[in-house]
């Protein structure tokens, strides 16, 4: 495993910009104002030939009893007790506080090896700032700029001194997962009752997970990325506040960087239309998918109760009919142990491939037990097809004229090999090109 290396500090010391400028991406959000970062943000770096991972988190404000500071203190302490290094970033400008006192005796007592960052010194003038810094009593401290870049090649330079001995191993496949939803229908329990610890802020307040959180873990051998990410809302309740806006945008980007995503509905509140929004923008852009119905033991359930739920749900959802459902309790840990089991599943059936010559066998076949229909007294003719793609599994089926394929036909030739190659669970591609575009 990497070597983990956590960035803590109280609130809004420029812990995410200095997070950004080591993983070289624009992965946690940056705004100007405190408590911004709320949970563990993960990102991977590398810096002297070093491979390791950097933990981004909230501010930690010792001496709030609020909900979310309290939790959010919480998160940097699993943090601190996971990473092998600690970067425990000062405002050089603003000086030394008692805030700045209580984090540092919080961070002696972890054992760790910490490296102090006295962040916003982005002039010599401001150099001496740092001096002050020595009587929080953990080592020299190290002035930078992350905003500019600034001392922060020194600041590795310490941290990498750390890093125990890890021994080279061959690359192994990482499976993105990403869990969404709109806000409050349990995405953060789920991913906590997955990965049997308290890994992201779970509370009743609609909105707490703010970024998408990417969390590694490793379930029966494979290795795993488990994606939180924030509720994603309709556009008008969005407003113009910045941070929900980044929030909504990173969810959707999550979406299209992930191997399959768990699409999780509140079952109290049943199917709305904006579960239907999201359930859309993971089928267009092409993800194997399971749809979780949460909250499931507080539904008063029959004989009938889930066949008349499934009903209901691809009455809305008949984009994508062929989406899994499962129904679970996160709080109780009701059939979660299902998830992953369901998760690998459509992905291995997205991956699936299927040689050249049995598809235009399928499809030959396809066409003699139902020929196409005659459009304006011009025959749709099918030459050959291939399969370009998988995740999902996209077929070109080369034609004498795409405007002759009419949509009712397409849908058949989709079901056929859906029924064919026992592809039940995952979206599939039909692209339709004239034969004489083949070489362009």
């Amino acid at each position: 495993m990497k070597p983990l290396v956590a960035i803590v500090g109280r609130p809004n010391v420029g812990k995410s910009t200095l997070f950004n400028r080591v993983v070289g991406k624009r992965i946690a959000i940056i705004e100007d104002t405190p408590g911004v970062t709320r949970d563990r943000i993960y990102g991977d770096a590398e810096w002297l030939s070093h491979s390791f991972t950097v933990i981004d988190t909230g501010g930690i404000e010792p001496d709030s009893t609020e909900i979310i500071p309290a939790q959010m203190r919480r998160q940097a302490q699993l943090a601190i007790e996971t990473s092998h290094v600690i970067i425990f970033v000062v405002d050089g400008r603003e000086g030394l506080t008692s805030a700045d006192m209580e984090v540092a005796e919080m961070l002696r007592r972890s054992k760790k090896p910490i490296v102090l960052a006295v962040n916003k010194i982005d002039h010599v003038k401001y150099e001496e700032a740092a001096y002050d810094f020595y009587s929080l009593g953990i080592g020299e401290p190290i002035t930078i700029s992350a905003g500019q870049g600034l001392g922060v090649g020194d600041l590795l330079d310490e941290v990498v001194k750390y890093f125990p001995a890890i021994e080279a191993d061959e690359e192994r496949e990482t499976i993105s997962i990403a869990v969404v939803g709109k806000p409050n229908v349990g995405k953060s329990s789920l991913v906590n009752a997955l990965l049997g610890q308290e890994r992201t802020i779970v509370s009743n307040i609609p909105g707490t997970t703010r970024d998408a959180i990417d969390t590694p873990f490793t379930y029966n051998g494979k290795d795993y990325t488990l994606i939180d990410t924030a509720g994603i809302r309709r556009k008008r309740a969005v407003g113009e506040e910045n941070v929900e806006r980044y929030s909504v945008i990173r969810s959707l980007a999550a979406v299209r960087r992930c191997d399959v995503a768990l699409i999780v509905v509140d079952a109290e509140q049943g199917l709305s239309e904006q579960d239907v929004r999201i359930a859309g923008y993971v089928h267009e852009e092409g993800k194997a998918s399971v749809l979780i119905i949460n909250k499931w033991d507080v539904i008063e359930k029959d004989t009938h109760t889930v066949e008349k739920f499934k009903k209901d749900m691809l009455t809305d959802l008949a984009f994508m009919s062929y989406v899994p459902m499962l129904f679970i309790s996160a709080k109780t840990g009701q059939r979660v142990n299902r998830v992953m089991e369901q998760a690998n599943a459509v992905l291995e059936e997205s991956r699936r491939r299927i040689s050249t010559g049995i598809l235009n066998d399928v499809v030959g076949e396809a066409v003699t037990m139902s020929e196409p229909p005659f459009v304006k007294g011009r025959k749709l003719r099918i030459f050959y097809s291939t399969q370009a793609s998988v995740a999902p599994p996209t077929f070109i089926i080369f034609v004498n004229d795409a405007e002759l394929m009419h949509f009712s036909y397409r849908r058949y030739l989709e079901n056929y090999l859906r029924k064919s190659f026992n592809i039940n669970s995952v979206p599939i591609r039909l692209i339709i090109r004239n034969r004489n575009e083949e070489d362009k």
